[in-house]
């Protein structure tokens, strides 16, 4: 399995990187976490010959604005997005004209699933669970391949994001700030609150993406996150635009 971090910035693109989004390789098909920006980038990594999901974890733009660039993508085994109840009504009103392409004008197939929270079996083992956020937004933990991947992005520290990491091969989620920084009333994790989700959740590795655009400024701010916390969580990857992991 490999994991490609497409996009990593949270709010907005920089020359750091592009809005969130990652795509996850599998035996059997393509996995995309989030369409920020990113997204516009898979078709460099993957032949779209295989049936493609994509995981949407809420609807703030930085997760979806990359959703315009579906047009240039021909997948041939078709496009399944999954996110939270009401998102099928929520993107029909992005997704369409006068903004961009709608889907039913797109070349392939395209199936929108809304998901309970829980535990699912298509297209393979997934459980989803709400976060900590100021608006509705869901976690995954993917169990395909005989790995367990969890992407738990722009949360507070919360029980759910501990539960679905637990025992995870790799823990992807946010660091939108800097060490010791709290944000009451708009939740994100600092450093130190990641790896003491991935502690707790005795996960294998922590990647940490969705870096703060107005925080984070530069590359080599993420490389003292890296410097200062890798002895903390000798598995911790502090991640940026067209990094690959195997997993």
């Amino acid at each position: 399995m490999k994991v490609t971090f497409l996009g990593t910035n949270g709010w907005y693109d920089t020359l750091t990187g592009n809005t969130c989004s990652t795509l996850v390789q599998t035996a059997a098909c393509d996995i995309i976490l989030d369409a920020g920006n990113g997204i516009a980038k898979a078709d460099r990594y993957i032949t779209q010959d295989k049936p493609v999901y994509l995981f949407l974890s809420h609807l703030h733009l930085d997760h979806i604005a990359g959703l315009h660039t579906l047009v240039k993508f021909r997948f041939k085994e078709g496009l399944t997005i999954f996110g939270l109840p009401g998102i099928t009504a929520a993107l029909n009103r992005i997704v369409c004209e006068p903004y961009t392409i709608p889907f039913s004008d797109l070349s392939y197939d395209v199936t929108i699933t809304e998901l309970a929270e829980g535990r699912h079996q298509f297209p393979f083992a997934f459980e989803c669970l709400p976060l900590v956020h100021p608006v509705p937004c869901y976690g995954y933990r993917l169990e395909t391949d005989g790995k367990v991947v969890t992407y738990c992005t722009d949360p507070g520290v919360c029980e759910n994001a501990i539960t679905l990491a637990r025992e995870a091969d790799l823990l992807i989620t946010e660091c939108g700030l800097k060490p010791g920084e709290t944000s009451p009333g708009w939740q994100h994790l600092n450093p130190g609150d990641a790896i003491g989700i991935a502690k707790k959740a005795h996960a294998k590795k922590l990647a940490l993406m969705h870096f703060g655009a107005g925080v984070y400024g530069t590359l080599d701010d993420r490389r003292e996150v890296q410097k200062n916390f890798a002895s903390s969580f000798p598995g911790l990857v502090v991640t940026y635009d067209n990094m690959t992991l195997d997993v």
